[in-house]
Formats: structure tokens, sequence, C-alpha cells
């Protein structure tokens, strides 16, 4: 049976919207695989890896009637990849086998039964659906994912919390040195839901939504997650556990404030961090009267130091930060100006956008 006919981009396109997430080495061989579901002229490719699942349907031609196999995803996509994405591309069964043509090159690869595939067993009530433009997710993603932790044996700081409540999303990362904090709108109200999605799904998100129109899709379960967008769906595991209280976090009243330009203060900080070591990250900044300067120190008694001119009347702070948590905030955004709030070189930083009340960044002072 002919599986699938199809140009090489549109093959490759399908594959590689679910095969992010296979491993090249698993303990389960056949999660190396990719389920192909053929039904009438519409092939269905599922991939998981056990904690999540991504399904998508395409037309790719072929023959009509159920058919279904499993086939290594990498193999597959490797294969493709070297044959010009015109070209002509077909897989055709043939006793456990299939069969990839494409132009005079031809590829006979092992499969796996598709009832011994492993589908992630959905949750069997979700909450209400709700929807936000893809766009706009992935803005939210890429504002706060940077301050996730990794591999944290606090399990539930290694992902984003998701809160919808009313008519509101906001997504919250820390790590405990920092904390990232930004919101949307929702069309619809939606009763109090709180989930913490896993730092491989964020990433995976990440990879697959796009700027294009169109909206995702959401619903949550007590332990599940699941996606709609674009032709895909995508379902998750979510961490178990307690996030901890945010708002508690997020300094309210600090008394100096100042709002500068954030490109002349990324580059400042860029040029400094250079003389940073690897294991010492930190850099000393220091509010005075219109000028902060940013200053740091390594092993070999090298120094940085720079200076930028701003508008301040506040308190004369010197202030410790780890360098890389201020570069990551700040490459993360895209407007031209930030405000820092500070109350004294013991407490945490607020770095807000001015004039928006979506977005909030918390830094954890370093001694120096």
């Amino acid at each position: 049976m002919q599986v699938l006919k199809a140009p090489q981009a549109q093959v490759l396109t399908a594959l590689q919207s679910v095969a992010g997430i296979v491993e090249r080495r698993h303990t389960l061989p056949i999660l190396a695989n990719v389920l192909l579901r053929k039904h009438g002229e519409m092939i269905q490719l599922i991939t998981s890896d056990l904690e999540i699942q991504i399904r998508t349907t395409a037309q790719l031609g072929g023959d009509d009637g159920d058919f279904s196999t499993t086939v290594g995803a990498r193999k597959l996509i490797d294969i493709l990849r070297t044959m010009p994405a015109d070209q002509i591309v077909s897989l055709e069964s043939s006793q456990n086998r299939l069969i990839l043509k494409g132009g005079k090159s031809k590829f006979t690869l092992q499969t796996l039964p598709a009832e011994d595939f492993p589908l992630v067993q959905e949750a069997a009530s979700f909450g209400p659906s709700f929807s936000v433009p893809q766009k706009v997710l992935k803005q939210l993603l890429s504002q706060v994912s940077f301050a996730m932790a990794v591999h944290d044996i606090r399990y539930y700081l290694n992902g984003i919390l998701f809160v919808a409540e009313g008519k509101k999303l906001s997504l919250v990362a820390t790590d405990g040195h920092r904390l990232a904090f930004t919101s949307a709108t929702l069309d619809v109200e939606v009763p109090k839901q709180e989930v913490i999605l896993p730092r491989k799904t964020v990433l995976e998100l990440q990879r697959l939504l796009s700027d294009a129109e169109g909206a995702i899709e959401m619903q949550f379960a007590n332990n599940q997650a699941k996606f709609g967008f674009g032709g895909m769906e995508f379902v998750t595991k979510l961490v178990e556990g307690k996030f901890p209280d945010y708002n508690r976090v997020i300094p309210k009243d600090h008394r100096n404030q100042v709002t500068l330009g954030r490109a002349p203060l990324l580059a400042a900080l860029q040029r400094t961090a250079i003389l940073t070591s690897e294991k010492f990250k930190g850099v000393r900044l220091n509010f005075d009267a219109n000028t902060l300067r940013v200053a740091c120190n390594n092993a070999e008694q090298e120094e940085a130091v720079d200076e930028l001119d701003i508008d301040y009347s506040g308190d004369p702070i010197e202030i410790g930060f780890n360098v890389t948590y201020l570069m990551d905030a700040l490459g993360n955004m895209n407007q031209d100006m930030v405000s820092v709030a500070l109350q004294d070189s013991n407490s945490s930083a607020l770095v807000t956008i001015p004039e928006n009340e979506q977005f909030k960044y918390v830094v954890m002072p370093m001694r120096i």
C-alpha cells in the first residue's frame, strides 16, 4: 500500500512538527518512532515520550484506505533532508518494512507494530477551554521562560506556572534567584485554574508556535494540559507540586525608581560581563545622582567599568547582581525603555516596562 506521496517539503514539515520530543536513545525502542495512521485521504503522525504526545493530521496523498505502522522518526527526517524540497517522495508498506522512494533513491526501513505504540492516556475531564493568539502565547513564553530552573531538586520550579482566572492568563517562572511574571487578557471569562507546565513542554511549545495569525486553544485537567493549534494537538503531563506564592516575592513599594534605555543598559552589561569568570558572574551597579556605574573585577585583578547618564535623583545605592540574570531579562524584551525600582543594597530589584503592568521581573542581589 502506498502510505503517502507528496513533495519532500510537505512531508518533512509534517514530520518535523511532531519530532521535537523524540529522543534518539530511549529505554523503549518504539518511542524513537513516529506512529503513522492512515485513514482515507488523511494521515495522522503521532509521537510520544510517555509524558508529552504530539499529533498532527495532514493530507499527503497515497492510496485511500486504513493502515497504521511506526517507523524511526529521526532516520526518516535525516533521509528526507538530503532530498530536494520539490522532489516527490513516496512511502510504501511491504512486509513489516516501509520503502521510501524519491527520484532514483530508495530506502528500506524497519517498522514496529502500531499497536505496540504507547499512546498517552488522556485525562477523563478537562476544564473549560479558552484561547489566545499563537503569537501572544509565544511572546508570553519568551518573556518568562529564561527564568525557569534547570534540574532543580524543587521539581515544581522546572517549568512555568500558568494561572487562568477571569479574563486574565498569567505566566510565572522562577529559579529561586529571580522571578519573571507576565500576563495577557483572554476573550472569555474562565474559572480559576493553576497548572505547572514542565520545562520540556515549554521549550517544545516555543519551537512550534508561530507568529502567524491563528489561535491556540488550551484546556487544563488535574494532571494534564491539552493545546490545539494549526492542525496539531499537544497533550502533556503537568508538574505536580505547589508553586511559590509569587505575589509575596514581587516588591510593591520600592522608593527609588529610575527609567532608562534598555539597549544602552544591556550593552554596558554585556561589555562588563566580558571580564567576569565562569564561576562568578557578579557585577556592581552604583546608582548616584544622574549616573549609573557598572563595574566588575575578576581573580586576575582585571577591572571593567562603564558609565551611563541616567535621570536619577534617589538614594545613592551600590548593589551587586549576577550579570546573566539582568542580561537574560533585557535580552528577552523589545521595548526601548525599562524601569528599575530599588529599596537598598540588600533588597531585590524590580524591573518593569514603563506604562505596562503586565510584565514584572524580580532579581535578588548578590554579595560582591
